[in-house]
């Protein structure tokens, strides 16, 4: 079964598969590993102007590791998940200073670097040298699933556990890193998770789903939990130079290290927020609220509540600190480039235009 598997899945590739993504040509395992660690839990579709501007700006681990973290979020912000960024920026530092820029090749090695699990490390074996390492990342998960019938949801600890169990019985030894790109392409192109294409799949009569008509039954469907809502005021306060007043979030969080405009309380009203930062109504030329938009993160839903407080001039009672300073948007597309959350890119984008109902 485990030739039969893989003989099948790679001749299927060889005139199917995907042979034109970037990290597939001149692998490293520096090009590998930013490649797996931005798939995860993203498609292909979304990494790859991602992939493509990170490398133009940090074409190796040495860069990377000098780069400082606003720089490095910058890069990130869109793509989603960051504490990936903040992994990698830290995986590179010490790549850069503990191995002299050579990623380790044993498995255990990698896997002790930040955000390097199981199946990224096993991937940078299969693909940057030519060793065998055995992959199970999403798409795998659903192809194996379905082929061996595997019951249950696959975040579940048993189901991943047969899961792995599979992948590795069914991994070959030659042609290992033609196998993993084989095996999520066909995941990816034809064992879709919503209208699979079943025959497409060169593994149609070997696949149990297949042969008992349940291929819509695996996986197993996570069991459902609604994402609580939380809701906060977000203040964009701006300068007539048009700089923006942003704040650092520190701490551990899902906005770790990066900037936002003023994030409080929904309850807090801009005179608040203006006395908190020694300002008064007078010091405003306006005060307009904005149109309230949700913004889901993985585990929750967040309602905010835009504000933009345009002021009469600089006031120098808000002085820089370590994690507050004033930032001018247009400043994103050059070297004082920050790490910004796609909320405050999408605030910036509204100050030009809120809303027009006038708070104070």
């Amino acid at each position: 079964m485990t030739t039969s598997f893989a003989d099948r899945l790679l001749d299927w590739w060889d005139g199917h598969g995907r042979k034109d993504l970037p990290w597939q040509s001149n692998k490293t395992a520096y090009r590998v590993w930013l490649s797996e660690v931005m798939l995860q839990q993203t498609q292909v579709t979304t990494v790859l102007p991602y992939y493509q501007r990170f490398l133009t700006r940090f074409p190796d681990v040495h860069e990377l590791a000098r780069a400082d973290q606003d720089a490095v979020l910058h890069q990130w912000t869109g793509l989603g998940y960051y504490s990936r960024a903040r992994n990698l920026h830290q995986t590179a530092q010490i790549v850069s200073i503990e191995f002299a820029g050579d990623f380790p090749r044993e498995q255990d090695a990698l896997e002790a670097l930040p955000g390097i699990g199981r199946s990224t490390a096993a991937a940078i074996i299969a693909s940057a040298y030519n060793a065998r390492g055995v992959i199970l990342d999403g798409n795998v998960k659903r192809v194996l699933a379905r082929l061996e019938t595997v019951d249950g949801h696959t975040t579940s600890a048993a189901t991943t556990k047969r899961l792995w169990e599979y992948a590795e019985e069914h991994t070959p030894f030659e042609r290992n890193a033609d196998y993993n790109q084989a095996i999520m392409d066909l995941g990816a192109l034809v064992c879709r998770r919503s209208k699979p294409e079943c025959d497409r799949c060169p593994a149609l009569d070997v696949c149990k789903a297949a042969a008992s008509e349940t291929v819509d039954r695996y996986p197993g469907k996570k069991p459902k939990k609604e994402k609580p809502v939380r809701q906060a005021s977000m203040f964009v306060v701006r300068a007539p130079s048009g700089a923006v007043l942003l704040e650092q979030r520190t701490g551990k969080g899902v906005w770790q290290g990066l900037w936002n405009p003023p994030e409080r309380a929904l309850q807090t009203s801009a005179e608040s927020l203006l006395m908190e930062l020694g300002l008064n109504q007078a010091d405003c030329l306006e005060v307009q609220g904005g149109s309230a938009f949700r913004h889901t993160f993985s585990h929750y839903h967040l309602d905010i509540l835009p504000t933009f407080i345009t002021l009469e001039k600089q006031p120098a009672a808000i002085a820089e600190a370590d994690t507050r300073r004033w930032h001018l948007p247009e400043a994103q597309g050059g070297n004082e480039a920050i790490g910004l959350s796609a909320v405050a890119v999408k605030l910036l984008e509204l100050a030009s235009n809120p809303g027009q109902e006038t708070l104070l």
